[in-house]
């Protein structure tokens, strides 16, 4: 009975789960189409390109998606469960809720770990082709898109204006062409009509123009050898190479060493490096300074012997008045240079150290983001055990509501560890620790069978404040009287 019990539970969640890991995953992708869509479109990539994007993006959304699948889907199996009725029957035969759970639980341990797996070997590549291919299509040259009355200089060597554009994006009016040839001439083209359209290749930008002027100087300007030519034409086709509009291929190389890229044994590799680097800063600014600070060596154990500060000598009663002078300048030339190293070292040592918080934070994420999993189960199951409603509608408001607030505390947490307000380990766990105690919760509620969502208890109570209220009322009226 037990085992068919298990397969029961497995088997209600499985679908629930595919179902809504999917659905997470095409809204995650959406997401950052709309963060990017201004950089993409535009940019004539072919299918293939778009086919790599999507791939890319769907694999590095995975971690997010699978925390929220799993609340969501444990929200729905329960809360169909319990509106069917078949958790009642369940308890009633002796089951209690946490043996109920326990395959449930088992099934998500494994999500966790597929998940830590995902993030530390599938993500990094993930992560290195997607930011690979993002830059080549950010830093690529949009596809041409000649405007009416504006002067469009992206094609190299040319700027372009069109008057009028038709309707159907090939017949143009009004046509100027200057055309630079990096000399001190200009030769310029004016047109009343043509046609304009890509080759079949889309290497070259085709204009067959009609009824124009071409114009050009020979020679040096502002030389009387200079010649001017001006040449009418009836039709005259005019390409425009467009090669430098091509989708150039990064090295994956260029991005390996960020730490999105690296997996857990390459991220414990890099803050070793890291950790030694920072700690080695005191005693190199110290070696550093020696060398502006001259003075030093010349002090000795007989400083303390020397006279009160109040009984001391004043530096300009010391020093010479014709060293006076030199002396000042020179200690602020000195002072100067030390500000400067210090400054130096002040803002490399800044950068070390961010850069060992960052490490530390994607280090930190692997656990965190596949811990999660666990935790909103732990919130999920027995949140569908109370409130006892099944399909899209009440669960997907609960698991909103739930990943939102883990969503933000994970994000305010790693906002704070990138400002060096809170540590790695708390900033990145401060969603675990929250959610935790509020999963822990809601089981014992749901173990006791509370109707901590139940409308009509909460409107039972509201009656018998009500009622007191009124009693007390009551009462007092008829003592004044």
């Amino acid at each position: 009975m037990i085992k068919k019990l298990d397969q029961l539970i497995l088997k209600a969640f499985v679908g629930p789960f595919i179902a809504t890991f999917f659905i997470t995953l095409f809204v995650l992708v959406l997401q950052f189409f709309w963060l990017y869509i201004d950089d993409i479109v535009g940019k004539g990539l072919d299918l293939g390109t778009i086919g790599r994007l999507m791939s890319y993006v769907s694999a590095t959304v995975v971690p997010l998606a699978l925390p929220l699948a799993v609340l969501l889907s444990s929200i729905m199996t329960f809360g169909n469960l319990g509106e069917t009725f078949e958790l009642v029957a369940i308890k009633s035969a002796g089951i209690s809720l946490s043996r109920f759970m326990r395959p449930l639980l088992v099934a998500c341990l494994f999500i966790c770990g597929i998940a830590f797996l995902f993030n530390n070997y599938i993500i990094p590549v993930a992560n290195l082709k997607l930011n690979t291919l993002k830059y080549d299509i950010i830093v690529s040259k949009p596809a041409f898109d000649i405007k009416e009355g504006m002067f469009y200089d992206r094609i190299d060597g040319y700027v372009i204006k069109i008057g009028k554009k038709e309707k159907d994006g090939t017949t143009i009016h009004d046509i100027v062409v200057y055309e630079k040839n990096y000399g001190l001439q200009d030769n310029v083209i004016f047109a009343k009509h043509g046609q304009m359209r890509v080759s079949d290749d889309k290497r070259f930008l085709e204009f067959h123009l009609q009824d124009g002027w071409r114009y050009s100087e020979k020679g040096e300007r502002n030389n009387l050898t200079t010649e001017y030519v001006r040449m009418g034409f009836k039709n005259y086709k005019k390409v425009f190479d467009l090669s430098s509009f091509k989708l150039n291929k990064t090295e994956d190389s260029v991005f390996k060493d960020n730490w999105r890229m690296l997996s857990i044994r390459q991220l414990n590799k890099s803050i070793d490096s890291l950790v030694v680097v920072t700690a080695r800063y005191k005693s190199k600014v110290k070696t550093e300074m020696t060398g502006y600070l001259s003075f030093s060596k010349y002090l000795d154990s007989n400083w303390s012997k020397h006279p009160p500060a109040k009984k001391r000598k004043k530096f300009e009663d010391i020093i010479a008045d014709t060293a006076k002078t030199y002396s000042i300048e020179k200690g602020i030339t000195q002072a100067g240079a030390i500000k400067s190293a210090l400054e130096v070292n002040a803002v490399e040592y800044d950068s070390k150290r961010k850069d060992l918080r960052f490490h530390l934070i994607e280090w930190h994420r692997k656990f965190t983001m596949s811990v999660a999993c666990l935790v909103l189960f732990l919130i999920g199951a027995p949140l569908g055990s109370i409130i006892r409603k099944g399909g899209i509608g009440t669960p997907l408001v609960f698991a909103v509501i739930f990943f939102v607030i883990f969503f933000l505390l994970n994000n305010f947490g790693e906002k704070f560890v990138k400002e060096d307000v809170l540590s790695p380990l708390g900033g990145m766990w401060v969603a675990t620790i929250v959610l935790i105690p509020m999963g822990l919760f809601l089981t014992v509620k749901a173990m006791r069978d509370s109707q901590l969502f139940n409308s009509e208890s909460y409107l039972r109570v509201f009656m018998v404040i009500k009622g007191f209220f009124k009693k007390t009322s009551r009462e007092e009226t008829t003592n004044n009287m």
